[in-house]
């Protein structure tokens, strides 16, 4: 296989889609329904932690590069079969919309509600109101990710094949 621009940014946008999957299949399939589980100031405190240990220049690098590699790649494949472009077209679309706009519309806002909350001085009451306002949205929009970040690392895969 000849190592051109083409190939090196179908790898990349197929490898850190594939991340990005994994990711939001673990996080939804293992990560929520365990915590899940939690009384609701465990609940909320587990999640202000890990929503807050996220965002790290990693995470940035892979979550948001991914779509702008992907639209790199969308240019540097023009040439290849009509079929496998739209393919790449369509993945990247899916991804901006179900990854990108779904975690800033949906996630984020949620997320910051949660982090401005002290949860220590908070009484049992309002932590009820809060998981009750948060998880169930929140979940709600993961799925959205779930789907969509595996449907577009599919998409790519087939993209690739025989291109």
């Amino acid at each position: 296989m000849e190592i051109t621009m083409s190939n090196l940014t179908l790898f990349a946008v197929t490898l850190c889609f594939g991340l990005v999957a994994g990711l939001c299949f673990t996080w939804g399939n293992a990560v929520t329904p365990g915590i899940g589980q939690l009384d609701d100031l465990s609940y909320l405190q587990a999640f202000q932690k890990m929503n807050r240990s996220i965002e790290n220049p990693l995470f940035f690098a892979v979550f948001i590069g991914s779509f702008f590699i992907g639209v790199v790649a969308i240019f540097t494949n023009k040439g290849i079969s009509t079929t496998h472009f739209w393919l790449i077209v369509t993945a990247v679309g899916i991804y901006f919309l179900g990854i990108i706009l779904t975690t800033i519309m949906g996630n984020v806002p949620l997320n910051q509600v949660l982090d401005k909350t002290d949860l220590l001085q908070s009484s049992g009451a309002e932590l009820k109101m809060l998981r009750e306002r948060f998880e169930n949205p929140w979940n709600r929009f993961h799925t959205i990710r779930m789907v969509a970040s595996t449907v577009a690392f599919a998409l790519m895969i087939i993209a690739g094949i025989n291109k």
